[in-house]
């Protein structure tokens, strides 16, 4: 009977943390999005779920809004410029190509204007001032893909990075990992070989590039739903 009473204690316990879960997918405190200006609840996305992160109305994740703040505080550095995207977002695709003279958005699996493969760019020298790649150096070979955007990259020309991070001292690789059940159990998803920790500055500095990082500070974090952990790193070809 005890035994009875205590597994009906754990059920209702599981019952009662279900339903406040299931109320925070729609929502739990009021956010701003600085990208299409709405304020109110924003939904949950991922699994696990990451509460707040997706704006309703424009479709935002945490990582666009904290890009965006960088973008509008150096507007002046994008507008008019040739700028190549990988891996292109909706979103920020349609950010970056309101800003630029040229836009060119790439994709290796051919989703974008024009398959690039960017461990191997099919670009001649010096031909982009700005490189956009978010989300991507985690699944390729970074040390050749941050060398051939060093290289088709103008002198003063510079590129938006980021990616997800760990509070690790090193970025953690794992030839050993390959299968995409592995990858999920590693890195979290199932297609990444790698998290990026403390080093990934000096990684993207490696390939030539001065690397200055971009974090976003209270109030932006609450306000806008950025995650704490968030960073871009902007890196500058000499």
């Amino acid at each position: 009977m005890r035994g009875l009473i205590r597994r009906l204690r754990e059920v209702r316990w599981q019952i009662h943390y279900a339903c406040k879960i299931f109320k925070a997918l729609s929502g739990v405190y009021p956010r701003d999005c600085n990208i299409c200006g709405y304020s109110g609840l924003f939904k949950a996305e991922g699994m696990p779920p990451r509460f707040d992160a997706l704006c309703p109305s424009c479709k935002s994740l945490e990582r666009h809004r904290h890009q965006y703040l960088w973008i509008k505080q150096n507007e002046g550095a994008l507008r008019g410029k040739r700028i190549l995207h990988f891996a292109p977002e909706p979103m920020m695709r349609k950010i970056y190509s309101g800003l630029a003279s040229t836009y060119l958005s790439a994709d290796i699996a051919g989703y974008a204007e024009r398959v690039l493969n960017i461990e191997a760019i099919d670009m001649p020298a010096a031909s982009w001032d700005i490189v956009v790649a978010n989300h991507v150096l985690e699944h390729v070979d970074d040390r050749k893909a941050l060398a051939e955007i060093h290289r088709i990259l103008i002198p003063g020309g510079f590129a938006i990075l980021s990616f997800p991070l760990a509070l690790f001292e090193k970025s953690y690789e794992n030839p050993a990992v390959t299968s995409p059940a592995d990858r999920h159990l590693h890195f979290g998803q199932w297609d990444p070989i790698r998290f990026y920790g403390a080093d990934a500055a000096q990684r993207i500095a490696a390939a030539g590039f001065a690397v200055d990082a971009f974090t976003a500070a209270e109030p932006y974090v609450h306000r806008l739903a950025t995650t704490r952990n968030c960073r871009d790193y902007i890196a500058r070809k000499a």
